[in-house]
């Protein structure tokens, strides 16, 4: 699929994977949407790149309606990458005093990693299968983002492996449900990436996390995720499938 003249949004692009991938697609020729909660971040790119900025809750059907709807008034839309963050609450199933995990911050954390990355995609579905059809019958591609705790959730991860685990089982199924309309979808599993969310932690972090990847022995870098979105727009016969990104990284049960 051809990047060039497409318009694409970024749920999620004010952050670091997210950023990353709107400098990459921006780079490429697209038409890009920013759609994220983080207004000061999102209105700077706005300006230095020349890119929109809208203010997006992912589990808002309202929000992620008028993001999609910006970005079909840009140019066809082909592309949907979703790569938001949020709250996630964490422990150990069953506490140290007895008590069990708190059902609220699970029901949260499901909402935010699960719930929003189905919001978008149903949604951003509809709105590719507007499209007209490109060489092949592509109409486009989205990308959701999940983990390797979905596959290694360490403990007191539970509420987050569930949501992102919901995330991989979704993958091929939607691939599946959407083939029909040309619509691919593919799932990029990260392991540890240093973003500058961690700010000042990053160092620790690095330092923790980095020798216990087997190559390179670094933390991921945001510029890494957003080269293979840009390879999965571009390469047509990848669909239904959930790529890891880790440097062979297992998470360890702590």
């Amino acid at each position: 699929m051809q990047i060039s003249g497409s318009s694409a949004v970024v749920v999620g692009g004010a952050g670091g994977l997210g950023e990353a991938t709107v400098r990459r697609l921006h780079a490429a020729g697209a038409k890009v949407v920013v759609a994220d909660l983080a207004d000061e971040k999102g209105k700077v790119l706005e300006q230095e790149l020349g890119v929109r900025y809208v203010r997006t809750d992912a589990t808002s059907e309202e929000d992620v309606r008028a993001a999609m709807e910006e970005a079909a008034a840009q140019g066809p839309l082909r592309i949907s990458v979703d790569a938001h963050g949020g709250p996630a609450s964490g422990g150990r199933l069953v506490g140290k005093t007895g008590e069990p995990l708190d059902l609220a911050g699970f029901r949260t954390t499901i909402e935010v990693y699960l719930t929003g990355v189905f919001n978008v995609l149903r949604l951003a579905a509809a709105a590719i299968a507007k499209q007209e059809p490109a060489d092949g019958g592509d109409r486009g591609v989205i990308v959701n983002t999940a983990s390797i705790a979905a596959y290694e959730g360490q403990i007191g991860q539970l509420p987050y492996a569930a949501a992102k685990g919901g995330v991989v089982s979704m993958t091929l199924v939607a691939a599946r449900d959407l083939s029909p309309l040309g619509i691919r979808v593919v799932t990029i599993a990260p392991g540890t990436f240093l973003t500058p969310a961690y700010g000042k932690a990053g160092d620790q972090l690095e330092a923790y996390w980095g020798p216990q990847v087997p190559h390179p022995k670094r933390m991921g870098q945001s510029p890494e995720y957003a080269a293979l979105v840009q390879h999965i727009c571009e390469n047509g016969y990848l669909n239904g499938e959930v790529v890891r990104l880790d440097g062979g990284l297992r998470f360890p049960p702590k």
